[in-house]
Formats: C-alpha cells, sequence, structure tokens
C-alpha cells in the first residue's frame, strides 16, 4: 500500500497496483535522464509536461519494480487512461520534490 505521509502515490499497470516511492535514488535516476527536477516541476506546472516525461518519472519512482514490468507497459497504461488521470499519481511525486518529506 502506498503511505501518502510518506510521499508515496498508487499506480495500477494492467490491473496490478504499484507503489511509486520517490526515494533519493529514483529522484537522482530521473534527474539524471530528465534534466533538472526544478525545471521539470515547472514545465509541469506550466502544462508542458509531455507524456515521456511522465513515464520516466513514473518509471524510475516505481518500487520493487518486478522484471516483468517493462518502462513501455507503464507509457500504454498512461496513454490509456490519458494524462489527466495519471496526473494524481505524478502530482504527488512532483510535491515531494518540492516539500520532501
Amino acid at each position: 500500500m502506498a503511505n501518502a505521509a510518506r510521499g508515496e502515490a498508487a499506480f495500477a499497470v494492467a490491473g496490478v497496483c504499484y507503489v511509486l516511492r520517490p526515494s533519493f535514488a529514483a529522484l537522482v535516476a530521473a534527474e539524471a535522464e530528465l534534466g533538472p527536477l526544478f525545471a521539470l516541476v515547472e514545465r509541469a506546472a506550466a502544462g508542458g509536461l509531455t507524456l515521456a516525461e511522465t513515464a520516466a518519472l513514473i518509471w524510475h519512482c516505481i518500487d520493487a519494480r518486478p522484471a516483468g514490468l517493462s518502462r513501455e507497459d507503464v507509457g500504454e497504461e498512461i496513454a490509456t487512461r490519458g494524462l489527466a488521470a495519471t496526473t494524481p499519481a505524478v502530482g504527488a511525486i512532483l510535491s515531494q520534490i518540492l516539500q520532501g518529506r
């Protein structure tokens, strides 16, 4: 179960629920791929977060990611749901980037 008090969120892929945990390691990996996290937050606030950035951020924050789950699975889930339905999970991660725990 995701613990909102720890900055975690839940995200389901193909009916399986995963915990998104914006740990230091996860955020460093996301930053290495996407660039500075503060700039990412600014793009998100301006409505400029891309599908690829959203998928990457979620991918890096999935805790205990199983070997059978692919990044493409995450991207397809986002595309199926739409960005609006993905916003709560991404918002929780972005809040942790800004506010910490």
